[in-house]
């Protein structure tokens, strides 16, 4: 029954939510919602639920690392989303850069998709069945295209389009895979084999080699669209910085990670087939040129949410590395996972409070954001070093893990190449960000700032609290949670 609950209650609050006519009543379903799914996601600890639909769906170290992350994370946003629609303007308002009058979606339609849209990741990190599997993944791009769209303007409806058009791609190259994993199962007269993980993995070396390991490039190329790995990656810097900044967090933090471990279940089954290292060095390659292409797009970036996006790219491909090397450095991958989720979330909500403020995303009109909106201006910063990996905070412990695998395992061109990468994004990011952050703001824009409130700021500060706890100190149910996950994967 939790299994099931995770599932349809965000999607009954959702429906609820359409039916709803007051706006502070239908606002109060996210807290809510978020609120009963984290109780049920923080029981699953403690009691492990029982498998549902026949297998179908189970909670494993992976699923539970994973519905952790996004529970917690939609947690957070949803009482960030309270305050951000509080303050959005409900008729038509003009755009700054570009001087065009434009207009939100409805609200009711905003907060029935979030809802959808933690139902669908919910499932993503609850399946094991490949073909149900598939239809969570397609069910976030449905949940989610709405949510990007909700500012009715020009460059939004385009990223909704690309967003829309590129994933559907993938999740088609997907399906190829699912064929091909199908075609893959060995004949058994009269009985037929579920097309679930654990079954398959069971199988083991039966499986015909040549047809699983094309599955898995179909796999990686169609799931690896969603994930944002380069050069698939292309939908993301639209998607996020034209989305509301709860919704960029959410894409950034939690969609994200769903789209990995659609990956990582057909890993498993490769693994076990004795056909492992196949996979994880597509992962190396694919990891550290999403890491290359993210260092060259954020050298000299002017949109700030569009910076950030370019940055999700290189994480994604740090947690691919992780993952591909194998070994300690699955460990600090699937720790870099959670890392990333709190950091990028912060930071994204941190973008609209800037937002706000400045009316613009153009880097070279932000400045003086310490004295303009210093509570936010901290947390930008904070945020900055966090993502970079500096110390003390938690990707800075989870990168040097990942650094630690390569060396440990020998991969010393791919530990220079990483770090000779993260400098170069550190660069690139440190010429933006000291630059918004210090000055003094212009007379137009501390005519136009909006004074800082609680509920827009409190979240993201939460997150900050929890990253740089978790650079300290990582308690020993994450830690066991993370070994567990890293095992499934090979890793140590």
């Amino acid at each position: 029954m939790v299994l099931l609950g995770l599932i349809f209650i965000p999607v009954v609050m959702g429906l609820l939510a359409l039916v709803l006519r007051h706006d502070a009543s239908r606002r109060l379903l996210l807290p809510v919602t978020a609120v009963i799914h984290s109780a049920l996601t923080a029981s699953a600890w403690f009691d492990a639920p029982g498998p549902v639909w026949g297998g179908w769906l189970l909670l494993d170290g992976l699923g539970l690392l994973f519905l952790s992350i996004t529970s917690a994370l939609f947690l957070v946003a949803s009482f960030y989303a309270v305050g951000y629609l509080g303050k959005e303007d409900r008729g038509q308002r003009q755009d700054f850069q570009e001087g065009v009058i434009f207009s939100n979606a409805p609200e009711a339609a905003f907060v029935a998709c979030l809802l959808f849209f933690l139902a669908s990741m919910t499932l993503v990190t609850l399946c094991q069945h490949f073909g149900l599997l598939w239809v969570g993944v397609e069910a976030t791009t449905l949940a989610s295209a709405p949510l990007i769209y909700f500012h009715r303007h020009r460059r939004s409806l385009e990223a909704t389009w690309k967003y829309l058009m590129i994933c559907s791609v993938g999740i088609a190259l997907a399906l190829m895979g699912y064929l091909l994993l199908a075609i893959a199962v060995p004949e058994t007269p009269g009985t037929g084999v579920p097309m679930v993980v654990s079954e398959l993995m069971r199988l083991g070396t039966s499986l015909h080699t040549v047809w699983l390991k094309a599955a898995f490039i179909f796999f990686l190329v169609g799931y690896g669209t969603k994930m944002g790995l380069a050069p698939l990656h292309t939908w993301l810097p639209d998607a996020h910085s034209e989305s509301p900044s709860v919704v960029s967090a959410l894409l950034s933090g939690a969609l994200l990670n769903c789209a990995f471990l659609a990956i990582l279940r057909p890993l498993q089954v490769l693994s076990a087939a004795g056909e492992g290292p196949f996979g994880r060095e597509l992962l190396v390659f694919f990891g550290l040129l999403s890491m290359a292409v993210a260092a060259i797009f954020i050298l000299g970036q002017e949109d700030y949410k569009r910076m950030l996006a370019y940055s999700s790219v290189e994480h994604m491909g740090i947690i691919s590395l992780g993952v591909g090397i194998g070994g300690g450095a699955a460990f600090g991958a699937m720790l870099h996972a959670v890392n990333h989720s709190f950091v990028k979330g912060m930071l994204f909500m941190v973008t609209g409070n800037i937002l706000a403020a400045y009316k613009t995303k153009n880097t070279r009109k932000v400045q003086g954001m310490l004295r303009l909106i210093p509570v936010t201006g901290v947390l930008w910063v904070l945020g900055f070093l966090a993502i970079t990996g500096s110390p003390p905070f938690g990707p800075f412990l989870s990168e040097f893990t990942v650094l630690k695998g390569m060396l440990d395992t020998g991969h010393t061109t791919a530990a220079v190449m990483y770090l000779l990468l993260l400098a170069i994004i550190f660069i690139g990011m440190t010429s933006v960000v000291l630059k918004m952050s210090q000055g003094a703001p212009s007379e137009a824009h501390q005519s136009m700032a909006s004074r800082e409130i609680y509920a827009t700021v409190i979240p993201p500060a939460l997150l900050a609290v929890a990253v740089t706890v978790l650079g300290v100190y990582v308690p020993l149910p994450l830690q066991a949670l993370l070994h567990n996950a890293a095992s499934l994967l090979g890793g140590s």
